[in-house]
């Protein structure tokens, strides 16, 4: 395994259409009960969003990313777009629109376990792509959606995505009734154990489904039903929030390579962002990635690694 670049040709270009929030992190020795008030401990807004968070996921693992979204003009939105630009990521697509930014809510337990409240905000008001946006998808290799926008606008980027042959991998989060037309084109889908229990059969016709399994790492089945696994790996656990998107964005950049190595580096991603608070900010980099593969540590996350 290598350090997540192309030994020869250029690096694979990855277009994100998706969220940017503001998270606001709590921290606490537990959880609250429904109606109770407790005290926490600490306090940080930390910059995330599902589309954000791959997208710089994504960069970090050595993908040329370009990022379709949207900011408010709020005091949240020069630091949300300052940090999608610091990771590499390339923002000439980011529109900014009147209102506050996307924000989540976060309370983060002493286990690492997390509860999120998500308010769309600018997120939105992506309710149509642009001519240049549809360039952007045409161009790449891989498009990588969430479903943290209105679905029509991830539909359309589908479609224009499958008839100009760029590769379609969707994170259907949060899980929701999709029409079977979007379903139809999605290449790679990459969901939890608990999504992929919700959707069922909707995914049998996906011809590659990748499930993340906490602790044991990953699974992938293809489009002739083979089947393959990769373990997980032991970290220090900090904060689960984001590890998904990690692994998610990892994941794209490193699909062409294979599912085996893809999942094996993404694995690695996903482990080594929950070692820090927060979700973007706690995306490792190729660098990190490729030293936690070359240790082969034994298998051991949390169930939220998913």
């Amino acid at each position: 395994m290598d350090d997540g670049t192309e030994q020869a040709g250029r690096a694979p270009v990855i277009a994100v259409l998706g969220s940017v929030n503001m998270d606001l992190v709590t921290t606490v020795t537990r959880r609250p009960e429904p109606g109770e008030t407790i005290a926490g401990r600490d306090f940080a807004t930390v910059p995330g969003g599902k589309g954000a968070n791959q997208a710089v996921a994504a960069s970090r693992s050595g993908g040329r990313v370009r990022f379709l979204g949207a900011v408010g003009t709020d005091v949240f939105a020069p630091r949300l777009r300052e940090t999608l630009d610091a990771a590499g990521v390339d923002t000439g697509r980011l529109r900014t629109v009147d209102g506050p930014s996307g924000i989540a809510t976060i309370v983060v337990d002493d286990s690492g376990e997390n509860s999120i409240i998500v308010v769309g905000g600018a997120n939105a008001a992506m309710t149509e792509l642009t001519d240049d946006d549809l360039a952007v998808i045409a161009a790449a290799d891989v498009l990588l959606c969430q479903l943290e926008l209105p679905v029509p606008t991830v539909a359309a980027a589908l479609r224009h995505a499958r008839a100009n042959d760029t590769l379609t991998l969707l994170n259907p989060s949060p899980v929701r009734e999709l029409a079977p037309r979007l379903w139809a084109e999605v290449d790679i889908a990459v969901v939890n154990r608990g999504e992929a229990r919700r959707l069922g059969a909707v995914l049998d016709g996906v011809p590659h489904v990748v499930t993340t399994l906490g602790g044991d790492g990953a699974r992938h089945r293809g489009p002739d039903g083979t089947r393959l696994s990769v373990p997980g790996f032991a970290v220090p656990v900090v904060d689960t929030t984001g590890a998904g998107d990690a692994f998610t964005g990892a994941l794209a950049v490193a699909w062409h390579r294979g599912p085996q190595d893809a999942l094996r580096w993404a694995c690695a991603a996903g482990a080594l962002a929950t070692t820090a608070l927060g979700a973007s900010a706690a995306v490792p980099d190729r660098a990190a990635v490729a030293a936690l593969l070359r240790e082969e540590l034994p298998r051991s996350l949390p169930e939220k690694f998913e």
